[in-house]
């Protein structure tokens, strides 16, 4: 008998909200979390930040939160809300494990290291610059900070890394490698350099309107993202083991999908088929069928070519009556944890009844024609689908089912 994968916890550190009820909270009041600052060496930019106090002192003391970058610091965070947010007995350790998603590694730390190394010399570079800057360093703090000693991965497909852990999280519970994962994303992108990297590609919105109006998904004055930090990580449990130690149930996994474009190094697919297949299986191995999802989290990051690309995709794989929300235009674009918090955003109308709407809809492309949430509405929703996309033709989706 296939084992079934519950949600029984959700942590998010954001610019909208920590803790997913303050979260959920700023989603259905449309509320922005961007800014604008002066990167050092970039110049001004239009970002999205969490707070600076991100309160993991609190949670594991001086000495440790120092060996820990940014990344590593909100991913333990985010744990620990989700732990908190199931109740119930507690987990075997043994039994438990972590797939965190992280794109940039520790960005600020390395960072900090080369500018040591360029301008006072080897001397002067930390030697915890390595662990602390390595893609895994999020999820090997998740697990040191816990105890766990279940499987354990990072996943880094770029954008979509976060969705992707998910469903890699889901199937290692179904195949009974553990009882209980946490799964999702961190990354705190916001250093000269990788900022410098995506502007110069030409990715991240030059706008010159109020930060609150500059991510755009879906509308065609759309001129490209903005950057994000955030972490998003959700507690995934075998039902049976849920039940026995008394936890309360979110929602469920129905299906995970992913496929690849195959194509350029950061153009999307744009037919949509490549994201339309990502989509297709995960709603096949929900066992449901598209008229039966009510709910779309557009991963829509404010580009011209992705936002255009992913309305085709949802259309393509049979969605095109489903109500469509893409909740960037809030929080900004966290990269590798992207997946993570909007997996949260997902369960929203499944457990409150409320879908969020998309900020700075203006002007929706015309084709395809999608269901834009474009004010938050009360819905009763039975099935969600997660989507994320990520450069080099990484496409993820990920089906949320009400808790029966």
């Amino acid at each position: 008998m296939t084992r079934r994968v519950v949600i029984t916890g959700a942590g998010v550190v954001s610019s909208i909200g920590n803790g997913r009820s303050a979260f959920w909270d700023a989603l259905e009041a449309g509320r922005s979390g961007a800014s604008r600052i002066e990167v050092e060496r970039v110049g001004e930019v239009t970002v999205c930040l969490s707070p600076q106090d991100d309160g993991v002192e609190q949670l594991v003391g001086r000495r440790e939160a120092r060996r820990m970058d940014r990344s590593a610091r909100i991913a333990v965070v985010a744990a620990a809300q989700a732990l908190e947010d199931a109740g119930g007995d507690p987990i075997d350790p043994v039994r438990t494990g972590a797939v965190i998603a992280n794109v940039h590694g520790g960005a600020d730390t390395l960072d900090r290291a080369a500018l040591a190394l360029f301008s006072e010399g080897l001397d002067r570079v930390s030697p915890f610059t390595v662990p602390l800057g390595l893609t895994n360093a999020p999820v090997a703090a998740v697990m040191r900070v816990n105890g766990f000693r279940g499987p354990s991965s990072t996943v880094a497909t770029a954008c979509a890394a976060a969705t992707d852990a998910i469903g890699i999280a889901a199937m290692l519970i179904r195949a009974g490698r553990a009882d209980a994962i946490l799964a999702g994303g961190a990354e705190a992108p916001v250093s000269p350099l990788v900022v410098a990297g995506y502007r110069r590609l030409g990715a991240l919105s030059t706008s010159e309107r109020r930060p609150a109006e500059a991510s755009r998904p879906f509308d065609r004055s759309r001129d490209g993202f903005v950057i994000a930090e955030g972490a998003g990580v959700i507690l995934l449990e075998d039902r049976d083991h849920a039940l026995a130690r008394g936890a309360r149930i979110l929602g469920e996994v129905g299906g995970y999908g992913s496929s690849s474009d195959a194509g350029h190094i950061t153009d999307p697919d744009e037919t949509g088929e490549g994201p339309a297949c990502a989509i297709r299986i995960a709603i096949s191995e929900a066992g449901i069928e598209p008229r039966q999802i009510g709910h779309v989290n557009a991963h829509a990051t404010s580009t011209p070519a992705g936002d255009i690309a992913e309305a085709r995709a949802i259309v393509a794989a049979g969605l095109g009556h489903a109500a469509v929300s893409a909740t960037k235009s809030l929080h900004g674009h966290t990269l590798g944890a992207a997946g993570g918090i909007e997996a949260i955003a997902a369960l929203m109308p499944l457990v409150r009844g409320i879908i969020p709407a998309t900020a700075n809809l203006d002007d929706p492309d015309p084709e395809p024609p999608l269901d834009h949430v474009r004010e938050t509405r009360s819905a009763h929703i039975e099935a969600a689908i997660s989507n994320s996309f990520g450069f080099g033709g990484h496409n993820a989706a990920v089906v949320l089912l009400r808790a029966d």
